[in-house]
């Protein structure tokens, strides 16, 4: 594909590519940080697109990653390093809400939740939450990758149910 034509393809998809940050972010001016990195990062790699290829998935594909990428990199910043006897706080973020009774109590319905899980539910849940990826539990437990998605999206699904009462 010629350099204008993939510019032109680019800026066409602006709109769209707006929405499907907003709808990922829920903040206008988050969405608008990701649709400039995502913007930037394409015209960077534009060698890589392949013509066959659908362009407009391969962009929102790229928005996906870097938005999942982002939110990680806020989860792995917010975590502590525990230096207490028994390890008790081990990776727990730093906004836990274990300096409020409130807090506690959501804190210990959520495991209380996750642990009324059976095994092939709550282990791959577990894990995830612990920062492994897909293909590191299947590896783990032994199990196809689709498996391991399936049951940690539906272990999210129950957990939601469950906790609905909790949402601000």
């Amino acid at each position: 594909m010629r350099k204008l034509d993939f510019e032109a393809k680019l800026l066409g998809l602006q709109d769209n590519m707006f929405n499907f940050a907003y709808s990922l972010t829920l903040n206008r001016d988050e969405a608008k940080d990701l649709l400039q990195e995502t913007t930037l990062k394409v015209l960077n790699n534009e060698e890589k697109f392949v013509d066959d290829t659908n362009f407009k998935g391969w962009v929102l594909t790229i928005m996906k990653n870097i938005f999942i990428n982002n939110y990680r990199k806020v989860l792995r910043d917010q975590t502590m390093v525990d230096h207490t006897d028994n390890l008790y706080y081990l990776n727990i973020p730093k906004e836990s809400g274990f300096e409020t009774p409130e807090g506690s109590y959501a804190i210990g319905e959520i495991n209380k939740c996750i642990n009324s899980f059976t095994d092939e539910y709550r282990l791959p849940f577990s894990m995830h939450v612990a920062g492994f990826k897909y293909h590191e539990i299947a590896e783990k437990m032994n199990l196809p990758i689709g498996t391991v998605k399936s049951r940690i999206f539906f272990a999210r699904q129950r957990l939601q149910e469950s906790l609905k009462d909790y949402k601000d």
